[in-house]
């Protein structure tokens, strides 16, 4: 704003702040109507919008930053002196002639394009509009209300929020998980640690490496070489269809990777590895080799590879934390990817990290409603664990748009645990939903088989369970349906760890002896419960056979390292170049083994695997079969 421009408009504050002291004693006011006759002009004073040109009338050397300026000032006039009296607008000295009519015909003439400015929607209008996806016949008008749309946006976020699927960024990392529990230096320490420990800095590498939200990559890990892709399929319903699709140079590997798996050629499969390091099918195989060998932690990172490249070979469109994605598990190429996520979560589970396991479950959910890995027998165990109660009976009541997950039997054993977890955080408890005690009666009722493996397996030793157990409608050790026998022991084998608590024992207890009362006297509707089981679970084939049961248990089944040892060297993992001397071994052929001090029974078993080779003795003979000439003889 220039001097001249600002000294006028401080003089003209100062005389309407005089004006309105000297009006406010006077008695008489003059009548509206006289007022309205003989407007008198002023730029600032004015009831009207004054153009923002009109400041700039007697300033022939202003620029455009000037007229930006002026702007700012009528802005600023018009907020404050918005209500001032009549009167006082009267009292301002009127201007000339001349300029005063030109100040008309320019009002006149900018009339519209007030009312224009006036009628601009605002961004959150605009942007309300662009999210309804509103037709023009909807609109209507131009003007909307800036309440009402904000009010429609606030149910927009209101409704995504209450989606019981909506994923936390934040809590899919089990490294954040870890650092809420332990504290951010113990963590980083032990990493830092652990890496030196088992790569050495020599390792490191000098590039950066892609930021992914699944897993945090380490940072000896190789650069993405970009053998896997995604495409996007169509776009049906609001929700886009994703699948990933392989290079040239993938599917060359992929190849050799199914001939070295028909030989059950581990070492070929680690050779896979050394020359591609994000081939997916063979970075699984050798986790689970380095699993059923005991190493986990080498096991782990090999599974975080996979979801690290996974990720980074994500479509621009794929956003799974929106909600409105599917990667559907049919696709032979996504298969890898829920592979990797359910034994991803698996490892959380055993690192403690079940909120982290749970954010994994609802992403696995989200992708592929039709459940291929059995995610929803498993859920609402980390729910549990990870205390998240209220959404677990969220969860049950909108999922799948109907009720019938308590009809599972864990579930049904689930929503009583987190309904006896709420009612002991908060006195008020809800009237309209029933009581814990009440929910683990129907849970007995409807599924009675799970008490006596839970007395099995957790164990049960109270002496109140042998009397429980004793009466005829706990005694089965069958339901007669093969599903919900094999859904049972899904959950038992699952859960069991649960039930350790005492009063969580105590409750069972408790509804078991209840029940047992009611059948007594007669008061009681198994028959109705046993309707309702047999409703539910219909099919007299297991409908769930593709799950195995150890795949949902926390033991895992190894063998001693010295009876699985140098089928492939650890290091191969790591470092690339160490392929040449694998490429210098004829044929790909192991070194010789040593069978000196050795559990004859393994030798036999391992001499059974094609890739084993024990070698041969001086005069050529196989040194296990080193006696089979003097038998001849």
């Amino acid at each position: 704003m220039s001097g001249r421009l600002l000294k006028k408009f401080l003089e003209e504050k100062e005389a309407i702040r005089l004006n309105e002291l000297k009006n406010s004693a006077d008695s008489g006011i003059q009548d509206d109507d006289n007022i309205s006759n003989d407007p008198p002009e002023s730029p600032i004073t004015s009831n009207r919008k004054i153009n923002p040109f009109d400041l700039l009338e007697n300033e022939d050397n202003d620029d455009d930053d000037q007229e930006e300026e002026s702007t700012v000032s009528e802005s600023a006039g018009d907020t404050e002196f918005k209500g001032s009296s009549k009167a006082s607008v009267k009292s301002v000295p009127p201007t000339n002639n001349k300029a005063k009519k030109k100040k008309k015909k320019k009002n006149k003439g900018d009339t519209h394009s007030n009312n224009d400015r006036k009628e601009e929607k605002p961004v959150e209008v605009i942007l309300a509009e662009i999210s309804l996806m509103e037709n023009a016949s909807s609109r209507g008008s131009d003007t909307l209300n800036v309440k009402s749309s904000s009010s429609v946006h606030n149910g927009l976020v209101k409704k995504c929020k209450q989606s019981v699927l909506q994923i936390d960024p934040k809590f899919l990392s089990a490294e954040n998980e870890l650092k809420r529990i332990f504290g951010t230096k113990v963590v980083n320490s032990f990493q830092t640690g652990s890496s030196r420990q088992s790569h050495g800095s020599g390792m490191r590498g000098g590039h950066p490496l892609r930021k992914t939200i699944l897993v945090t990559p380490s940072a000896y890990w190789q650069r993405w070489d970009g053998y896997l892709e995604m495409e996007l399929l169509e776009t049906r319903d609001e929700k886009h269809y994703f699948r990933y699709v392989y290079s040239s140079a993938y599917e060359q590997a992929q190849s050799i990777f199914e001939a070295n798996k028909a030989n059950h050629d581990v070492q070929g499969i680690a050779n896979i590895v050394a020359l591609q390091p994000y081939h997916l099918d063979s970075l699984i195989t050798m986790a689970e080799y380095f699993r059923f060998s005991g190493e986990q932690q080498m096991a782990s990172d090999l599974l975080a590879k996979c979801l690290y490249a996974l990720e980074c070979a994500w479509h621009p469109m794929f956003s799974p934390l929106r909600g409105n994605c599917q990667l559907k598990y049919n696709h032979k190429t996504n298969k890898p990817f829920y592979v990797t996520l359910f034994t991803h979560m698996r490892n959380m589970d055993k690192r403690g990290c079940h909120r982290s396991a749970l954010e994994i479950c609802k992403l696995m959910l989200s992708l592929d409603s039709d459940d291929p890995m059995g995610t929803i027998f498993c859920i609402d165990y980390f729910a549990l664990r990870a205390e998240e109660y209220t959404w677990l009976e969220q969860f049950s009541e909108e999922y799948g748009d109907d009720n019938s997950l308590w009809l599972f039997p864990n579930f049904s054993y689930s929503l009583a645990i987190s309904r006896f977890y709420l009612e002991s955080q908060s006195s008020s408890v809800e009237s309209a939903k029933a009581t814990s005690a009440d929910l683990m009666y129907q849970a007995l009722m409807l599924h009675p088989l799970v008490v006596k493996k839970l007395v099995a397996k957790v164990p049960l030793k109270d002496r109140a369970w042998d009397n429980i157990l004793k009466n005829n409608f706990f005694k089965s050790d069958r339901s007669g349906n093969p599903t919900l026998d094999h859904l049972i022991n899904i959950y038992v084998e699952r859960s069991y760890i649960i039930w350790r608590l005492p009063d969580l024992q105590k409750l069972l207890r408790d509804s078991a002896l209840r029940l047992i009362d009611m059948l007594e006297s007669g008061k009681n509707d198994a028959q109705d419960w046993a309707c309702i089981r047999q409703e539910a679970f219909s099919s007299d084939k297991n409908m769930y056979s593709h799950l195995l049961v150890s795949d949902f248990s926390e033991t895992i089944a190894t063998m001693p390292p010295e009876e699985i040892q140098n089928l492939v060297h650890p290091r191969v993992m790591g470092d690339p170049q160490i392929l040449e001397h694998v490429g210098n071994i004829p044929n790909n052929v192991p070194a010789p083994r040593d069978v000196t001090d050795r559990n004859p029974l393994a030798v036999l078993l391992e001499s059974m695997l094609p890739w084993v080779d024990y070698g041969r003795n001086g005069d050529g003979e196989d040194p296990m079969n080193n006696h089979a000439p003097n038998a001849e003889d």
